[in-house]
């Protein structure tokens, strides 16, 4: 009797064990949040902490630098905008930092997407003490926004070079198109009176699902090409010093770059700038 009973306590024992581990298993970790609303309200309050001290970097800037942070705050969009503020809420250097000119130096403007920024600062480390290396204030992405953002891209400074690249973004655009924006866009950087260098657009992959073609890069620099020989602008051939390297410096399936790949655009870019300031 007394073993049957002793029996009976080891089980409900073990039955209120298992059952505690199965409650605390369905719990969400500590600050995790249970629905939609929860993790809306967690976002926002994250975003506003974000802002807030973002916002108090900001006010502790020069006015110029003030000023280019408003810049930035109107046209880096709601990707790019964020991660920016990360950077400086974190005391990290990104491609879109405030540049405080020498003025004994030349100042160059790069314009381009996302692989433009990602040698943005390999660009600026090979050109330090030859070069203020300014970035356009956007992910410039295809010809079409450039025909519409331009004049803020290229600000009020003037600039001795221009490094420019227009190609991933606009590998859907008809032929047609994309000629005649870059005319355009050749023509009013010209105004500026600055040297004017085109980077040819790096290699991408075949990828069905977001309808990108190898061959439209190859297509579209060929575009390019010529409309670069017939306006007279100088050529940074990127497409053709990086292809030798792809497989070791470009992400999988992606045509972004490792930092190898980033450092080894950032010195051709560098290479080409400097040949025209000779």
């Amino acid at each position: 009797m007394r073993i049957d009973l002793l029996r009976w306590f080891l089980a409900l024992f073990l039955l209120s064990v298992s059952s505690l581990h199965a409650q605390q298993s369905v719990q969400p970790p500590k600050g995790e949040p249970t629905n939609a609303k929860e993790a809306a309200a967690q976002k926002a309050a994250a975003d506003k902490k974000l802002d807030d001290d973002y916002q108090s970097i900001v006010a502790g800037m020069p006015p110029g630098q003030q000023a280019w942070e408003r810049v930035l705050q109107e046209n880096l969009g709601g990707f790019y905008l964020p991660l920016h503020k990360r950077d400086k809420v974190a005391g990290r250097s990104n491609a879109w930092d405030f540049v405080q000119d020498d003025p004994k130096l030349p100042r160059v403007l790069l314009i381009g997407d996302s692989v433009s920024r990602g040698y943005t600062q390999s660009v600026r480390k090979a050109m330090a003490g030859k070069a203020n290396v300014h970035r356009a204030p956007a992910n410039c992405g295809p010809t079409a926004a450039g025909i519409k953002k331009i004049d803020i891209w290229l600000g009020d400074g003037k600039w001795d070079v221009i490094h420019f690249n227009f190609g991933i973004h606009d590998r859907s655009t008809p032929a047609a198109d994309y000629a005649q924006r870059l005319d355009q866009l050749i023509e009013r950087m010209q105004r500026t009176g600055a040297k004017l260098v085109w980077a040819s657009t790096t290699p991408i992959p075949d990828d069905p699902a977001k309808k990108q073609t190898a061959v439209s890069i190859v297509e579209h620099n060929q575009i390019a090409a010529e409309i670069m020989k017939k306006q007279g602008v100088a050529v940074d051939d990127l497409f053709t010093s990086i292809t030798p390297h792809l497989a070791r410096v470009q992400n999988p399936n992606d045509v972004h770059f490792n930092a190898e790949g980033y450092e080894l655009l950032g010195k051709k870019v560098a290479e080409s700038i400097l040949q025209l300031l000779k």
